[in-house]
């Protein structure tokens, strides 16, 4: 068995909402086991910040800003990002909202914004990569889920049910492109020691107690945490893995 199952050298990859926090430490780590990165966001002052961190590995970093919600912006990002450097190996779908509110109160505008970005905007990215990857041999696609997808947390419905969307997308585009040689998996986290746009930082000292008491490893995760499992995903350990949602969590979902 070669020792390099875990080498990423020379592939190409791109990870959306790359500019800070989850993003930021994947676009890193996949520079860490040799892949060149592409990294996309709406924030040019993050991505730069996290491009200076990728080029610090000796791997290049290309930038280009986008929308996550937006079609045309992923076809446009997917498109340069192809063009420079001649194909894409690995996509990791990042880009992540919130909107905390009870079911209750929630506005189209807020279902929307989660929805859009966490599922739609996964989906689209997937598709276009998809059409870039089948050109050039396969490739493997990785998705950040959440245990929200697996379980679900109050007054967050939004969240969970994009979460959940994104399980059953990982499932049913495994089965559609594994012809095509694209490999297509998930992670699901659980409370990480960063947070996304919409997040409600500040849970309170009694809540974030409870956070603590239900994950059995006592803490919350650290980003540099999911390197590993994307690592693996993304590269020939995995090559016989498909259709997975690997949980990431602490040990929060086996109660």
């Amino acid at each position: 068995m070669s020792s390099n199952l875990f080498s990423l050298t020379d592939r190409k990859a791109l990870v959306t909402g790359g500019g800070r926090g989850l993003g930021r430490a994947l676009a890193v780590g996949l520079a860490e086991f040799g892949a060149d990165v592409a990294i996309t966001s709406r924030t040019v002052s993050e991505l730069e910040e996290t491009a200076a961190a990728v080029r610090a590995t000796g791997r290049e970093c290309f930038v280009i800003p986008g929308d996550a919600s937006s079609k045309a912006d992923i076809d446009r990002v997917v498109h340069a990002t192809a063009e420079h450097f001649g194909r894409i190996d690995i996509l990791v779908n990042n880009a992540g909202v919130d909107s905390p509110q009870p079911a209750l109160e929630f506005t189209e505008a807020a279902y929307d914004f989660v929805l859009d970005v966490n599922l739609k905007g996964y989906f689209f990215f997937a598709q276009a990569v998809a059409n870039v990857m089948i050109a050039h041999g396969g490739g493997s696609i990785v998705s950040n889920s959440s245990i929200c997808g697996e379980v679900a947390v109050k007054n967050i419905a939004a969240y969970n049910i994009s979460k959940g969307g994104v399980n059953m997308m990982t499932r049913s585009l495994a089965l559609e492109w594994a012809v095509h040689g694209i490999r297509v998996n998930a992670f699901s986290p659980a409370y990480m020691d960063v947070f996304m746009a919409g997040d409600a930082n500040d849970h309170g000292e009694a809540a974030e107690q409870a956070i603590l008491d239900h994950t059995p490893l006592g803490r919350r995760g650290r980003a540099d945490e999911l390197v590993g499992p994307v690592v693996f995903l993304a590269s020939d350990a995995a090559s016989y893995v498909t259709g997975e949602v690997l949980m990431v969590d602490g040990g929060w979902t086996i109660h």
